[in-house]
């Protein structure tokens, strides 16, 4: 079965992730773009938010996650908000990005991200 998406993109918050002693010190905005796969059918015959992923709620999980506990990478990053997205059961998979604007490169850039995708075992 093809697994439908639900998408939520550019979630903003400050954190505090990084190698260098200033990127822990002053912080910096992320942007978190997730992708879930899932089976949406239970939720649109039954009309029934429970059957489906509250993007409202899992929002606010993720930004708790940006701007709490630091870590060097933001590969440990992203998995760390994957758990998060599969915490949900309705979740089958889920691809994280997690762009680093702000990052710490000797040259003009656009843009660094990390992208995962997990599922469940």
């Amino acid at each position: 079965m093809t697994l439908d998406r639900i998408e939520l993109s550019g979630l903003r918050a400050r954190g505090r992730h990084g190698v260098l002693a200033a990127e822990r010190e002053l912080g910096q905005e992320f942007v978190v773009d997730v992708a879930l796969g899932l089976d949406t059918r239970p939720a649109a015959a039954s009309d029934d938010l429970s059957r489906t992923v509250d993007y409202g709620s899992l929002a606010s999980r993720l930004v708790a996650v940006v701007e709490g506990e630091p870590v060097d990478l933001i590969e440990t990053l992203a998995d760390r908000l994957a758990k998060i997205c599969l915490e949900d059961p309705n979740v089958a998979e889920a691809e994280v990005t997690v762009h680093k604007p702000g990052a710490p490169v000797p040259h003009p850039f656009t843009d660094v991200a990390v992208k995962i995708r997990r599922s469940r075992p």
